[in-house]
């Protein structure tokens, strides 16, 4: 017995592996997230698929009609928005099946963190400016181990890719900032990226809280700040030796300059 979870992507319901596709159209029962999971993806479902809604519901009642469908024999999916590993809650739904002998296979998907970056057009690690992105969330009414508090992580000074922050602009401003984060650092905010109301706002530290408000962002939007996402990085100042021409590799001998 095994309930397959899958992730539908960022809103784009094209933007959904073939594998995970493969899974939704032979499903038998569909449980989705409505609140954040495109309609337009879940009718991809064959007709006789029983959908169910899940916004409503607790873990345990989830759970239980999960279960209950699987043991009548049905093939039974769960799709989850962009990707299941982050940010997801399915570890909490996987103890409770394993509970009731049913085996999860999950099957990725494209992460609102990707799908944003995209839309800004941004690469977030480059050569000689950062290498590392940290993907979190600034503190709200759910704490963060006391390791994992922002102010601690910015004082890397990498790209810092934030969910689930909207409305605690004041905060993370106050965090970067007070980590040696200058004002003026770089930051694109994409609202709903991939989906046909995307929206993007180029901005900085200083004006982040003003241009959410004035854009009425106030949910389901990425923040993603660091000088990576500057839109006047000249390409000869960060390359990389990838397609250096002086670069030798596996596959290819590189020529004297």
């Amino acid at each position: 017995m095994k309930l397959y979870i899958i992730g539908a992507g960022p809103g784009d319901p094209d933007l959904i592996t073939v594998k995970g596709l493969q899974h939704l159209q032979e499903a038998d029962v569909v449980l989705y997230a409505d609140s954040l999971v495109n309609e337009d993806l879940i009718a991809k479902a064959k007709p006789s698929a029983e959908i169910l809604k899940t916004a409503g519901m607790h873990l345990e009642e989830m759970v239980d009609v999960m279960a209950e469908r699987i043991q009548q024999g049905k093939k039974v999916v769960r799709v989850h928005t962009g990707d299941p590993a982050v940010y997801g809650a399915i570890m909490e739904q996987i103890v409770l099946l394993r509970k009731k002998g049913i085996e999860v296979e999950i099957v990725p998907g494209v992460s609102s963190v990707f799908a944003a970056a995209a839309a800004a057009q941004a690469e977030l690690t480059i050569p000689d400016l950062t290498q590392t992105v940290i993907l979190t969330r600034a503190e709200g009414r759910t704490p963060v181990p006391e390791f994992e508090k922002l102010a601690d992580l910015a004082k890397l000074h990498c790209t810092i890719a934030l969910f689930l922050s909207a409305t605690l602009t004041k905060k993370l401003v106050k965090e970067l900032t007070g980590a040696g984060w200058s004002m003026d650092t770089p930051v694109a905010v994409v609202y709903k990226a991939s989906w046909p109301d995307q929206k993007i706002v180029r901005t900085t530290l200083e004006r982040l809280d003003e241009d959410m408000r004035t854009n009425g962002i106030r949910k389901q939007a990425m923040i993603l700040a660091g000088w990576a996402l500057d839109e006047n990085i000249h390409e000869q100042d960060y390359r990389s030796k990838l397609y250096d021409k002086t670069f030798t590799h596996g596959f290819r001998r590189g020529v004297e300059s």
